[in-house]
Order: structure tokens, then sequence, then C-alpha cells
């Protein structure tokens, strides 16, 4: 993004360890700057938005990337790890961004194809640890919230263009070492990121929102995660964890 004349904003929870992106970025002649968060704490994604807007700059495009997987354990505020922290922890931090768009601005969700393996949600589960091996069946549910809050977004906010998508299997840390032997021929986080910037830029998906992508193509989601009725449940209930008044 910094290549295309994007002023770039590297969210992260520490900044010695994001600081190299903005650095290669501005040794690259372009314009970037840190700024902190931290998806596992709500309250930290509240302040992180609040901070961006202080900052007095207008956004073009989120991208909600962060996230854990195959791991066990609760977020600060007593979440299931990989629910807190790859919906809920974008789910406070868009919101809190909302004063920042304007017409037009696109919010990319990063989800996956391992939405597949969830076929609800089980709300009464998302304030306990990981029951499942190394939380797999959590990081699908994560996963589809991610679709379904895309979803529901374009559906509230017309003005604005919404896009969940799937990277493809990505050698970066987010998986244990030891899956490595199950995902081979693992993409460069390049070109995983090539979808994920076609749905930022492209002006091929300008008028589109709402909808699900994979190697820079319209795939059908799971059923699950074309309901709407489940879309909405997700949202009333992420509003009311996140403390926001509701939307309709």
């Amino acid at each position: 993004m910094g290549r295309r004349g994007y002023h770039v904003v590297a969210a992260g929870r520490s900044e010695e360890r994001t600081r190299p992106v903005v650095d290669v970025i501005l040794e690259g002649g372009g314009s970037a700057e840190f700024l902190h968060l931290d998806l596992a704490c709500l309250e930290s994604a509240r302040s992180a938005g609040r901070e961006f807007e202080r900052r007095g700059r207008a956004l073009d495009v989120l991208i909600n990337n962060a996230g854990v997987g195959g791991v066990k354990g609760r977020t600060e505020d007593g979440f299931e790890i990989h629910f807190g922290v790859n919906h809920l922890g974008h789910f406070m931090l868009t919101h809190h961004l909302r004063p920042t768009f304007r017409p037009g601005t696109r919010i990319v969700t990063v989800a996956s194809e391992v939405h597949r393996r969830a076929d609800d949600i089980d709300f009464d589960r998302l304030r306990r640890p990981s029951r499942s091996i190394a939380g797999f069946a959590e990081y699908g549910v994560s996963k589809l919230a991610n679709i379904l809050f895309t979803r529901r977004l374009a559906q509230l906010q017309p003005d604005w263009r919404t896009y969940s998508l799937h990277p493809g299997v990505v050698d970066t840390n987010i998986l244990p070492a030891m899956t490595g032997f199950f995902f081979r021929n693992r993409l460069t986080p390049e070109q995983g990121a090539e979808t994920s910037v076609w749905c930022s830029t492209s002006g091929e998906v300008a008028d589109q929102s709402g909808l699900y992508y994979s190697r820079k193509k319209v795939w059908a989601p799971s059923q699950a995660a074309s309901d709407d009725g489940l879309a909405r449940r997700l949202w009333e209930h992420s509003e009311r964890w996140c403390d926001i008044a509701p939307q309709r």
C-alpha cells in the first residue's frame, strides 16, 4: 500500500516489532507511522480508534488483518482468545474509527476458508476458554464472525464498502510450527496479501460491498456465513459486549 502512495498507519502491540515495517515504507519514499493497538484488550482498541481520530486524518482503507490462531486462552475482557482478538477487537476498533470514514471508505477484513468448519455460533461459549485441540474449532468460529461482520456492516452502512476474504494458507507464525506438516506449499506473506490489496484498491470492486473473496474473485461462503439472522445476532451481541449504542 505504501508503494501505491497511501499513507500507512501500522497498528500493533509492539512498536519495536512494527517499526521495521514503518521504516521500510519510509526508506522507499513512502509515508507511514505507528499506532499502538492490542486487539486482546477492548479498551486498547477503543483508545487506538480515538487516537487515530485525534491525529486528524481521514481513513480511506481499513484492513482488519491482525489475529491469532491455534492457541488457547482468553482476552483481558474474558472472551475466548480467537473470538476476542479476531472479531471483537476489530469490531471495537472499526466502530471508533467511524468518525474518520467518508463515503467510499473500504473496510477489508481477512477471514479464512476455515470458517466452513463452523456452522453456527454458540454465544454462551464465547466467554469460556477454548476446548478443542489447539483451538482450531474456535478459530473457525472467529473467521465465520469476520464474514458475518462484513455482511452486516454492508447492510447498515451502504455508503462504505466492505470486503472479507480468504488470503490462502500463508507462511506466517499465526499457526503453531507443528502444523507445518499439514499445510504444505504455503504462500509467502506477499502472495497472501495480494487479495487484501486488491480489495483495498481495485476499481473492479468499487461498487461491491459485503461479499467474500479469494484469489481476487468473489467466492461463495458457507451457508452459515450467508445467514442474515446470525449476522444480526452477532452484531447485537458485539454491540452489547463493547458497550456500543445499538445501530439498526
